[in-house]
């Protein structure tokens, strides 16, 4: 139950309602779940169903994917410092016959894997048709060049299933639940299903009929999709993938999944993949998350930093409805309808009088740009107009800042002095930032003209 304050507007819930209501019409689902979460709280959750008097609600399981947790799982072992995500699969797993692929390229799906296992089907088949990651790879294993594009590979994640075994030396199912469905209390999501949960169906292309389709336990494919979920434990979820949480992947780690990690094919920014994570641009609003689909269920996960908005929709039907496109349709209802009131201005509760005059305008060379003590003790540097470079940094325990955005992420600026300790400039990765456009007083390279600025007729 939601509070008075955390309560949408009754035009703002019928506008959700009425989008779920189509697009469960439309897709022709036998039933669709949907929920939206604001500033940590669900604040909307709504059902359709072909049955009547069948109430389906945020505690009802729906079979999802699996592979965002699966992504999670292995920045855990590279924050305790077990692997590098610059390793070669081989390094960790040996014997796969793709052991020079990096963690990093399996993860963002840059691997050159292919997308599916050799046939059969395997979103339809048992896993003991495929015991060993031999079965699953197939004799050709590699579709094109590690680390030249981005090609969706499920067997991908199966490996880095593989390797969370290998390291944690216990199953992958036994890892997930310890290491992210209990710290995170996600008590309704599991590898099999749990009562209420929802059956899965194919319904026919061209006639209101359907078909039960079969559930099999995926073996080592699990990895790259086999979990049940509901839409509570999926938006608890997309809370701990917006804000991390330490118990189980601190913030700067869990910020690192979102940042797109291969070129795509068209090289379009509106939809790249990051760690584990799909990134789309969208009605003019980043979204992070991810789509699923498995036999008989479709599934969709989008959270909007900016807005602090999330929506999870869940199906049960193989085909016919978007999913993605309609939890992302969720997210703008709710962004545009109720925008996002932001906290007071408050002071900071105290200033470092030396930071304080470095603040304000710098060039390099002609270029304007501002220089500002951020809220978190940190600065921002940013071009006073037009598209320049800009980027946040963070302070290093010998004097010097580190870049942790953009262009100038992970470069170092230094705050260059003149004898007396007054500064002379500011040296971001060898580029000259002054307090005037050329300071002859500065050490720009290159020196500045002795005649200084002139007119035309000089």
């Amino acid at each position: 139950m939601t509070s008075p304050s955390e309560q949408l507007l009754p035009g703002t819930q019928r506008a959700l309602l009425h989008r779920i209501a189509t697009a469960q019409s439309e897709g022709r689902a036998p039933s669709l779940v949907a929920a939206v979460q604001r500033q940590g709280q669900i604040v909307w959750s709504g059902s359709r169903s072909c049955v009547d008097g069948h109430a389906l609600d945020a505690d009802t399981q729906f079979r999802i994917g699996t592979k965002t947790f699966t992504a999670v799982l292995v920045l855990r072992l590279r924050d305790e410092g077990l692997l590098d995500l610059d390793d070669p699969l081989e390094k960790h797993l040996p014997d796969t016959g793709v052991g020079g692929v990096t963690v990093h390229q399996l993860l963002g799906h840059s691997a050159g894997l292919g997308a599916e296992s050799p046939a059969p089907w395997w979103e339809r088949t048992p896993g003991t048709l495929r015991p060993e990651l031999a079965d699953v790879l197939g004799e050709q294993t590699r579709m094109h060049t590690p680390g030249r594009r981005h090609h969706y590979s499920n067997p991908g994640y199966t490996l880095l299933g593989a390797l969370v075994e290998k390291v944690r030396g216990a199953s992958w199912a036994e890892v997930l639940h310890h290491e992210i469905l209990e710290p995170l209390g996600m008590h309704r999501t599991s590898t099999q299903p749990q009562a209420p949960h929802a059956g899965g169906w194919a319904v026919h292309p061209w006639a209101d009929v359907m078909l039960p389709e079969p559930t099999e336990d995926l073996g080592l494919m699990a990895p790259a999709g086999q979990l049940w979920s509901t839409t509570g434990d999926l938006l608890r979820f997309a809370a701990f993938l917006a804000q991390g949480d330490g118990r189980v992947l601190r913030a700067a780690s869990v910020e690192q999944l979102r940042e797109p990690a291969a070129p795509t094919e068209s090289g379009d920014w509106e939809s790249n993949y990051g760690l584990g994570l799909q990134l789309v641009r969208r009605d003019g609003r980043t979204l992070f998350g991810h789509t699923g689909s498995l036999p008989g269920f479709l599934a969709a996960l989008w959270f909007s930093i900016e807005d602090d908005v999330a929506s999870v929709v869940l199906t049960n039907t193989t085909s016919g409805l978007m999913a993605g496109g309609v939890a992302a349709d969720l997210v703008k209802i709710v962004a545009e309808a109720e925008p996002r009131i932001p906290e007071p201005w408050r002071p900071l509760p105290e200033a470092d009088a030396e930071l304080l005059t470095l603040t304000g305008p710098w060039y390099w060379g002609t270029s304007a740009n501002i220089l500002r003590l951020a809220s978190d003790g940190g600065l921002d540097l940013q071009p006073l107009r037009g598209n320049g470079r800009g980027a946040r940094f963070t302070p290093q325990p010998d004097g010097t800042w580190i870049g942790l955005n953009g262009y100038y992420a992970g470069e170092t600026l230094r705050i260059v002095r003149n004898g007396d300790g007054s500064v002379n400039h500011l040296d971001l990765g060898s580029f000259v930032f002054t307090r005037e456009p050329y300071d002859p007083t500065a050490a720009v390279p290159g020196g500045v003209d002795e005649g200084g600025w002139r007119g035309l007729g000089a």
